[in-house]
């Protein structure tokens, strides 16, 4: 009898333009593999939430599932909630930061609406490593501490969200880490010269941020910088595509390329697991990007992020890494001062960001461990719909 299981990923969309939901999606799949044949169960992945875009590269196990619709649901015809009924359990990764009301009402209704839709079945929901809130309405706290409390169980990135989630009453939740720390790339072959790679945010270079340091100034800033230093390529890349901005990096480092001439404009990846690829081979990079960091840190690459929420501070110094700029605290001085010194430095912070990951690592072995454990659990609770034949 072989065990088999049906699973739902609810807001993991492969091939998405924000390179960072896609390395959430291919690095938490692979987890949740992983765990399965630690447990002894073949598995089957269906994706629910933000469509795939056509022509993406999926792994063979994962089917393309549909996107939630309201009309459909009010209409009774709901192939989203079909198939969720289908699923034997849910992992939901938010797309990694999107369970918040900080992006809107409307995004904040459909991340909730979904969640309840699953919880509606009775189909076990489980958040994957993600950041939880924060929620400023009362009615948004109030409705997702609901959805967190009836979850079977909540898993968060960093200490500020599970000491969040915990200050709502939640108490199953635990912390592990990233899941994009578990991404997968090619090693980087020979080099030569060394590599700068400047990853350039759309978003902060338009100033959709409110923080006290001026991004633009200090991408200016560096680049200068580093052109007068000479002895690197200066390579500038984006990890959000597309053609909407401000949330697209690509006419900020269109714009940046064309006013630096000496300076390398990457052409923009497919996918994360590319884009990683490339990072990797880098000496030294600068993200303002998240999972732009993550991709390096994850590779052994000394990095400087820029830290313009907590999420990002978060992370990192709960792996025991400073090396970061804190845009809401940093002036454009500092934040220089910062990031030249850390390239002077790069050899210590190669070793910091070994011990860092050695860390991530642990903590994603633990989350896999918990994984197969509660894949287990749901295989035991149903074994004459799960047990088939081989």
């Amino acid at each position: 009898m072989k065990r088999r299981l049906r699973v739902g990923l609810l807001w993991h969309t492969f091939g998405h333009p924000n390179l960072g939901v896609d390395a959430l999606a291919r690095a938490n799949s692979a987890l949740i593999r992983r765990a399965a044949a630690m447990a002894g169960i073949e598995i089957r992945f269906i994706t629910l939430g933000t469509p795939t875009r056509p022509g993406i590269d999926v792994p063979p196990d994962v089917e393309i599932g549909p996107h939630p619709s309201i009309r459909q649901a009010l209409r009774g015809r709901s192939r989203f909630l079909a198939e969720v009924r289908n699923c034997d359990m849910v992992f939901d990764i938010g797309e990694g930061d999107s369970f918040t009301d900080l992006y809107g009402a409307r995004r904040f209704a459909f991340q909730a609406g979904t969640k309840l839709a699953v919880l509606a079945t009775g189909t076990p929901l489980v958040l994957s490593p993600q950041t939880i809130g924060p929620f400023a309405a009362p009615h948004h706290r109030a409705l997702a501490t609901s959805i967190l409390r009836r979850a079977k169980a909540v898993h968060t990135r960093d200490h500020l969200s599970t000491e969040f989630a915990e200050a709502l009453g939640v108490r199953q939740v635990k912390e592990f880490t990233d899941t994009a720390f578990a991404l997968p790339y090619e090693p980087p072959g020979p080099k030569g010269r060394p590599r700068i790679a400047i990853n350039v945010s759309g978003l902060l270079y338009a100033g959709g941020v409110s923080m006290r340091l001026d991004y633009r100034a200090l991408t200016h800033s560096i680049i200068e910088a580093f052109s007068a230093v000479g002895a690197a390529e200066i390579c500038l890349f984006a990890h959000v595509n597309g053609t909407n901005p401000p949330d697209t990096d690509e006419p900020a480092i269109d714009e940046l390329a064309r006013r630096f001439p000496q300076t390398t404009r990457i052409q923009s990846f497919t996918d994360s697991t590319a884009a990683k690829t490339f990072i990797a081979g880098a000496d030294f990079v600068v993200a303002a990007r998240m999972h732009a960091a993550i991709a390096a840190f994850s590779s052994g690459t000394p990095v400087v992020p820029i830290a313009y929420s907590r999420k990002v501070n978060g992370l990192f110094a709960g792996l025991d890494y400073p090396h970061f700029v804190d845009a809401q605290s940093d002036d454009l001085e500092r934040a220089t001062t910062t990031i030249l010194a850390a390239f002077q430095q790069r050899q210590q912070l190669a070793q910091a960001v070994a011990v860092g990951r050695r860390l991530a690592e642990a903590r994603l072995d633990a989350y896999v461990d918990e994984l197969a454990l509660l894949l287990d659990q749901v295989v035991s609770r149903h074994p004459n719909r799960i047990h088939e034949p081989a």
